[in-house]
């Protein structure tokens, strides 16, 4: 679709004006938020709802018969109603809310783990994953006795999918991989990598931590098994994320954690597990955040996520374009298919050096190796700068990010 096209469907300063930390100043510039792959800004629609639950309603869920607490409830569980259609689930008690990916991928490891991963199995992974997505596959297969395997990338950043197949055997009982990579944006061939997997049998889980608020997400139509996102990275508040499972493999699998609310019957001789998506919401939960993913869900629907992803797209293009005309800048993760991310080095500077001088200018990025650690390992670097577009960002984002490294590479080169 052509740019004008794209801008006719979409009106960014109109959506930045839902935005009230983008009218604030750093270091006495305008702010120019490009870390948006670590945590996105709120509009005001999610702040209000903030506000909203603390004077209104505040009170504890699931437990209580008073007016208050009913509030909350139903307030909550709004949020996995509109969850369901969000990612195309089957089933409401398919989804689990978890803290955040971290936990929802922990959840997964230890508890199918436990049910189905016994000594010589194996689990893969890929090079270019999270440290969210490995440490936990870690720490199961040493406590099981199975073997980690890693599928290794090539120079642009894509995945080896012929050493994909050669890994799967019939000792493969789980596949983990990144929709799309935090520290490169590859989007990754999710559609091939789970039908590969299954066509030998193993599960799969996505972490799509940077997808679901770019890209339209259809976990029925990937069939895939596991599916694990944030709120924050999804303009959402911190501290409440998602677990899609298949009903199948929930049922499989024992609780995560235990105590109140996962539980159905307790005696001091045996305990009954609770119903799904209970079974796996032991404690108080983030009750505010919980309400107030439903109000970023709703943002991001009202918007669209076709039309964000081609206003993002033009945007990335954009950047790429601009940032390759500076003398000795090269980036990292040159994928065919990519998300909205510029990772990049400045020849002669450290990555952090770069991000200091951005900072000075009110630029805001990442720096450093992005819980990638081993991704930056096969680089042989020891990090990016990492600029992470979102949809209230602009071509004169874009425009100054240039001019500060522009400036930064006149200042350490």
């Amino acid at each position: 679709m052509e740019r004008t096209a794209v801008l006719e469907q979409f009106d960014v300063m109109r959506v930045r004006k839902d935005f009230p930390i983008l009218t604030r100043t750093v270091n006495g510039k305008p702010l120019v938020y490009l870390d948006n792959g670590a945590t996105t800004q709120k509009p005001q629609q999610v702040i209000d709802a903030i506000v909203n639950y603390y004077t209104q309603m505040n009170s504890n869920v699931h437990r209580g018969v008073h007016h208050l607490s009913q509030l909350a409830t139903d307030a909550f569980e709004v949020t996995r109603h509109k969850l369901q259609p969000f990612i195309h689930a089957a089933h409401e008690h398919e989804i689990i809310l978890t803290k955040g990916t971290t936990e929802s991928i922990n959840l997964v490891a230890n508890c199918y783990g436990k049910a189905f991963v016994h000594a010589g199995d194996e689990i893969i992974i890929s090079a270019m994953e999270h440290h969210s997505n490995i440490v936990p596959w870690q720490i199961m297969c040493e406590e099981r006795g199975a073997l980690l395997k890693v599928v290794p990338i090539n120079d642009a950043g894509e995945l080896d999918m012929d050493a994909y197949r050669s890994m799967l055997s019939d000792r493969t009982r789980l596949v983990a991989m990144t929709y799309v990579s935090n520290a490169l944006g590859t989007i990754n061939p999710v559609n091939e990598i789970i039908a590969l997997a299954h066509a030998a049998g193993a599960p799969v889980l996505l972490d799509a931590a940077q997808a679901v608020q770019h890209l339209t997400i259809d976990v029925q139509a990937l069939d895939v098994d596991f599916l694990a996102f944030s709120g924050h990275k999804m303009y959402g508040p911190t501290g409440v994320g998602v677990l899609y499972g298949k009903e199948k493999w929930l049922n499989a699998m024992p609780p995560y954690q235990s105590g109140g609310e996962m539980i159905k019957e307790v005696t001091f001789a045996k305990t009954t597990y609770n119903e799904l998506p209970f079974k796996f919401e032991a404690g108080t939960p983030n009750i505010e955040a919980g309400i107030c993913l439903a109000h970023a869900i709703d943002y991001l629907m009202d918007i669209g996520l076709d039309n964000i992803a081609r206003y993002e797209h033009e945007l990335l293009d954009y950047a790429t374009q601009r940032l390759l005309r500076i003398p000795g800048l090269r980036i990292i993760g040159t994928a065919k298919e990519k998300s909205s991310v510029v990772s990049f080095l400045l020849e002669g500077a450290h990555p952090y050096d770069v991000g200091v001088i951005l900072d000075k200018l009110g630029i805001a990025v990442r720096t450093g190796h992005h819980c990638t650690q081993p991704l930056m390992d096969r680089y042989g670097i020891p990090g990016t700068v990492r600029a992470s577009i979102a949809l209230y960002n602009t071509r004169e984002d874009i425009d100054a990010l240039v001019a500060g490294v522009e400036r930064a590479a006149s200042m350490l080169i």
